[in-house]
């Protein structure tokens, strides 16, 4: 840790903590959370440039290194989003709805979770919450009778993305910066994924009955555009290939989605380049559809967690909670507790701060439980993850309506998700 001034500490705590009940509170203050994020980033650092007794230069290039990784996430999330928005402006994901059909209610409930589970494990828990939702409007037209199944969808997709490099940011993170590998936590972390998905999804099944009532045969006629059918298979693809050319080449996972999203561009060139009415379908107007303002909010707090770690501040909060707590079960089984009330992202970049890759190496237990942790626990309650935020934009659902309905059974199931791992560590 860098020599520092003793005001150091408490003023980038300050301007942390307001900056952070000002996020989790977004729609009670209205004032979007991404402007908080980039804002408190910057305080933090300009206050630790001040109050940092180190050369400026050592400064610098301690920022350029937190800035390099940081862009690697940044990269990787805008690529994955531009080919998901690719597959959605054709009506891709036409497929998808097709498949998930019924009016039975408990039937239903199972198609969704199992829908949600597996898709988010191959795009990432965000997209697929929002695709879902845009999905149910359209096969639930009532609210009331969605509203259950828009909590399955958060719970669901949290517990398919947690298992995977590319299914959840905060796993993303971990498997970005050498925390994890990609079959490993695969192996490791999908069973008790699963499990702490069926054990709530039980309960709602038992007490689901009855019918919806039918929507209108037009909602499912939509006409997908030409190309849709290859475009979803090659940006599909192109998601799951990634894993695989980190792999083969060594180079870092955002390059990998910059090819994949190289391949579409070149191949929707060719498709619609000699059709005007379709340059909806290209890729410089999707770029416009893409949520920056996401992209940007993750960028903010991450710089902002990397302030804290070069003050040395969660160093010295790891240094407590061994001291305090000790058990590394425990320790991570309270920050995917902390992580439904403060979002993961933070505490997953906090975490990487808190504990070195030459103490804990690529793949040890803490990493798994963690990546665990944290993409499974926000779904306690609707701020714990950008899942439960983005349900909570799309649906208007009310945060103590989720509590009650979803937070007891999503517990149990957690820690019995977190139970699983560590009966298989145990065998």
């Amino acid at each position: 840790m860098v020599e520092t001034s003793p005001f150091l500490y408490p003023l980038i705590l300050l301007v942390f903590g307001l900056g952070y009940i000002a996020i989790i509170f977004e729609y009670t203050f209205k004032v979007n959370k991404t402007a908080v994020a980039l804002l408190i980033a910057v305080l933090c650092w300009v206050i630790y440039f001040t109050l940092s007794v180190a050369p400026v230069d050592a400064d610098l290039k301690n920022l350029g290194v937190h800035v390099s990784d940081v862009s690697q996430i940044i990269f990787f999330l805008m690529g994955a989003m531009t080919l998901v928005e690719l597959i959605d402006s054709h009506k891709g994901f036409k497929i998808v709805t097709d498949i998930i059909r019924t009016t039975s209610k408990r039937k239903m409930l199972w198609i969704v979770a199992i829908t949600a589970f597996c898709l988010s494990a191959v795009l990432d828990n965000l997209t697929t919450t929002i695709l879902m939702i845009s999905l149910l409007r359209k096969m639930v037209p009532t609210r009331n009778e969605r509203f259950l199944l828009s909590c399955i969808v958060v719970l669901a997709s949290n517990a398919g993305g947690a298992w995977t490099p590319i299914g959840d940011v905060t796993t993303t993170m971990l498997w970005i910066n050498g925390q994890l590998s990609t079959l490993a936590v695969m192996k490791a972390l999908f069973a008790p994924s699963l499990v702490s998905m069926l054990i709530p999804m039980t309960y709602f099944s038992i007490r689901q009955k009855g019918e919806y009532s039918q929507p209108a045969a037009e909602e499912f006629d939509v006409i997908p555009e030409p190309g849709a059918r290859l475009v979803f298979c090659l940006g599909i693809g192109a998601l799951i290939f990634v894993p695989i050319f980190k792999t083969l080449t060594g180079l870092p996972p955002f390059m990998g989605m910059l090819i994949g999203v190289a391949v579409l561009w070149l191949v929707t060139d060719l498709l619609h380049h000699r059709y005007e009415h379709r340059q909806h379908l290209r890729v410089p107007t999707v770029l416009t559809k893409i949520d920056m303002s996401g992209v940007l909010f993750f960028l903010g707090i991450l710089l902002c967690i990397n302030s804290l770690e070069s003050a040395g501040i969660l160093k010295d909060l790891a240094g407590w909670l061994e001291r305090e707590v000790g058990n590394q079960p425990l320790i991570a089984t309270l920050i995917g507790i902390m992580s439904a009330i403060i979002d993961n992202v933070p505490l997953v970049a906090g975490t990487m701060g808190m504990y070195s890759l030459t103490e804990f190496p690529m793949d040890s237990s803490l990493w798994h439980m963690i990546a665990y942790a944290a993409g499974t626990g926000g779904s306690m309650l609707l701020i714990g993850s950008s899942a439960g935020v983005a349900l909570m934009g799309l649906e208007k659902i009310d945060f103590f309506a989720y509590m009650k309905k979803m937070t007891i059974p999503v517990f149990i199931g957690y820690i019995a998700g977190m139970g699983v791992y560590l009966l298989q560590q145990a065998l």
